[in-house]
């Protein structure tokens, strides 16, 4: 995925209709945000098993990949917005969480970095 190419695609598509001017930081992270709502909803009642299952139902995976696409949407919109290289937030991001969870102390648990 080459995201600055997505990230000018995205910009040209809002630029066309006129629509850069609602893309402010706080409208896209509320977009962001109900698009994640959207996304819950798809398995807001399913056990964990159905939630797995849901590969299996062509509707229903389609749905979940139209909110993840949306998700991703609204989320380099915002980036780009601000100005995030969203690789390098996400390689930072990965080091301190190897900071915060080593291998030694959190394999195999859901505990908290602060309660290790």
């Amino acid at each position: 995925m080459n995201i600055k190419e997505i990230q000018k695609r995205l910009s040209e598509f809002a630029d066309a209709r006129d629509w850069d001017q609602f893309h402010s930081p706080k409208n896209l992270s509320m977009a962001l945000s109900a698009e994640a709502g959207e996304l819950l909803e798809i398995f807001q009642w399913l056990t964990e098993k159905e939630s797995l299952g849901i590969v299996s139902s062509e509707n229903t995976l389609k749905a979940a990949k139209e909110e993840i696409a949306d998700i991703a949407i609204f989320l380099l919109r915002l980036a780009d917005k601000l100005g995030v290289d969203v690789e390098q937030a996400i390689l930072e991001k990965i080091d301190i969480n190897e900071e915060k969870y080593p291998i030694e102390k959190c394999k195999g648990k859901n505990t908290k970095y602060s309660d290790l």
